[in-house]
C-alpha cells in the first residue's frame, strides 16, 4: 500500500474536504466575470493539504502573505466565512496556502519547493500541460509528495480550477 493509501485512510473526511475546497475555488471563479478582458488578473489560489503539520522541510515562508486565522482557521466550521475569506486571499496574497487533514488553515502562506530529480522519477514522468503555469507545474510537482494528500489551484488568467493528486491533475 502506498504512503498516500495509508495517510487517506486516515482521514476519513478527506473527500469531503476536498470537495469543499474545490467547490470554494470554483464559486470564486465563477464569481468572477472579467476573465475575458486584457490586463485583468482574477482570483488566484493554490492551496496544498497535507497529512502532518510537519511541512516546513519542503516549504519556505513567503514573506508576509497570511491566511487571517482569526477570521477563519478550519474549512469546514464555515462554508460562507471559508469562501469570504479566500476570495480576499485570492485577491491580496501570493504562496500557497496550507491546510492540514483535518482542515486546519496554517497562517503563514508557503512557497513550495519543487521535489528532488531522483523522487519525481520515482513518481513517474509527469505529464506537463502546454496551459500550465509556474504555479500549476509547482502544484503537479508537490502532489508527488507522500506528505500532500492533494493540491487545487484556481488559475487567476482563465478561472480554472484544477485538482492535483500523486502527480496526475484533473
Amino acid at each position: 500500500m502506498k504512503e498516500i493509501d495509508r495517510v487517506l485512510d486516515r482521514y476519513a473526511t478527506s473527500q469531503a474536504l476536498m470537495d469543499h475546497i474545490r467547490y470554494t475555488a470554483e464559486t470564486l471563479s465563477m464569481e468572477f466575470d472579467r476573465w475575458d478582458e486584457q490586463y485583468v488578473s482574477g482570483p488566484s489560489l493554490y492551496l496544498v493539504i497535507v497529512a502532518d503539520i510537519n511541512f516546513d522541510t519542503y516549504t519556505d515562508p513567503m514573506g508576509d502573505n497570511r491566511w487571517p486565522i482569526e477570521r477563519c482557521q478550519i474549512v469546514t466550521e464555515s462554508s460562507d466565512r471559508f469562501t469570504e475569506v479566500a476570495r480576499d486571499v485570492a485577491f491580496t496574497c501570493d504562496g500557497a496556502v496550507v491546510v492540514t487533514g483535518d482542515g486546519t488553515i496554517q497562517e503563514q502562506m508557503v512557497r513550495v519547493r519543487s521535489p528532488s530529480r531522483e523522487s519525481i522519477k520515482e513518481s513517474g514522468d509527469l505529464e506537463y500541460s502546454e496551459w500550465m503555469g509556474a504555479k500549476h507545474m509547482s502544484a503537479l510537482e508537490t502532489s508527488t509528495r507522500d506528505e500532500v494528500l492533494w493540491v487545487i489551484t484556481l488559475s487567476e488568467e482563465d478561472g480554472r480550477v484544477t485538482t492535483f493528486l500523486d502527480g496526475t491533475y484533473q
